[in-house]
């Protein structure tokens, strides 16, 4: 886990106890107080990944008001706090220690590993449990150099690992494909978390990994690069990294004739893809990702409807479907414990079993992990299919 310099941190824990106290001594505020819960939504509004806050906060407002219009919980309505962290991991760790000053019971999101990342130090030294919607990365609930647990950091999204062996199956299997090449984020952890586990099942499986490069964000021309792959000929190739990066180098690698089979990750669920690949360019690309939105099964048609009812038709990504699942795992913890102790809400998020959420149903493991199935989804024509549903 990278931790923040002492100074820093010092700094935010007293920045925290200093609005703890103001929070307190508000004048008849201790009525409404007790009328509500305090929710932080710490999430990337603005900056490089603000698709993903911005769809993922929709989720979770839906959830909110759904949850509010029947009562509530334990006799008390959700209040939510929204606050942008920018994309900005430093940025996400101030507006935590501004979420824990407002007297705040559990934190949802930031959405990206990093950002979480630099959450952590403070919900960790607060006691206050974060439960983040899409942070795919092995080190975000455990230090895998020590093997210590992050006790009060959950998650609702599969991790890399299973999401890196997902698309090397899929490549291997159903595409056939015998070599590939792989193209990453290498400026991130998750691109290359994801570059090393589809590495390992796919030269498990027999297949042969023809070149590894790397781009750094906010890359936009790929055509060097592109030429090398090229010169390789593979059946097939990974680009693990977020949709800024990934639809520039789609749109140019088809530019320059390569058609091979192209596989990424959940980073690339945004509508920014079509927008800047084009729905050409997509077609026959595909990626791992948490569930579908043209999924027939009754339980997801009516969150899809009810979002489209509420945000003007717009279709919900993951993102909103895992902001969703974040509120409602949190609520579910809140009715176990019976309690808004973040102690007691914090045990009750370790022991969830079966919970049944849009992204499918989940068993929180000892690693505050969920257990769950992803999809692999095809570009079409500017639409996406879900090809295949595969189980841990």
């Amino acid at each position: 886990m990278k931790r923040r310099s002492g100074r820093k941190l010092a700094m935010l824990v007293m920045m925290t106890f200093v609005l703890s106290i103001l929070a307190g001594c508000g004048g008849g505020g201790s009525e409404t107080q007790d009328e509500q819960i305090n929710v932080g939504i710490n999430v990337e509004l603005s900056g490089g990944v603000a698709s993903y806050g911005t769809n993922s906060k929709d989720g979770m407002m839906l959830a909110i008001e759904q949850i509010n219009a029947a009562g509530g919980v334990l006799g008390k309505q959700l209040n939510p706090i929204i606050k942008d962290c920018k994309s900005l991991p430093d940025e996400a760790m101030s507006v935590s220690a501004n979420l824990v000053g407002e007297g705040i019971v559990a934190q949802l999101g930031p959405l990206t590993s990093g950002n979480v990342q630099g959450s952590t130090s403070v919900m960790m030294d607060n006691g206050i449990p974060l439960v983040a919607p899409a942070a795919t990365a092995v080190n975000v609930t455990v230090d895998e150099k020590t093997g210590d647990i992050m006790d009060y950091i959950f998650r609702v999204c599969f991790i890399d690992p299973f999401q890196g062996t997902l698309m090397a199956e899929f490549a291997s299997t159903n595409l056939e494909a015998k070599n590939a090449a792989i193209y990453m984020d290498a400026s991130s952890d998750y691109g290359k978390g994801l570059a090393k586990y589809f590495k390992e099942t796919f030269e498990a499986n027999g297949g042969t990994i023809v070149t590894e490069e790397g781009f750094v964000k906010g890359d936009r021309d790929f055509k060097a690069t592109l030429t090398k792959i090229k010169g390789h000929n593979p059946d097939f190739i990974y680009i693990p990294g977020y949709y800024e990066e990934a639809a520039p180098l789609i749109k140019q690698a088809r530019e320059m004739g390569i058609t091979a089979p192209i596989g990424g990750t959940d980073g690339w669920d945004s509508s920014d893809m079509v927008a800047v690949a084009t729905a050409e360019n997509l077609n026959n690309t595909y990626f791992t990702n948490h569930y579908s939105s043209q999924d027939t099964d009754p339980q997801i048609v009516a969150f899809v409807e009810a979002y489209k009812a509420k945000y003007n038709g717009k279709d919900p990504d993951s993102f909103a479907a895992l902001g969703y699942d974040a509120v409602q795992l949190l609520v579910q913890a809140i009715n176990d414990a019976n309690s808004t102790e973040p102690e007691a809400i914090t045990a009750a998020l370790a022991t969830i079993k079966d919970f049944q959420g849009i992204t499918g149903k989940m068993t929180i493991d000892e690693q505050h992990n969920p257990v769950k199935a992803g999809v692999i989804i095809e570009f079409k024509d500017g639409g996406q299919v879900m090809k295949a549903r595969i189980q841990p």
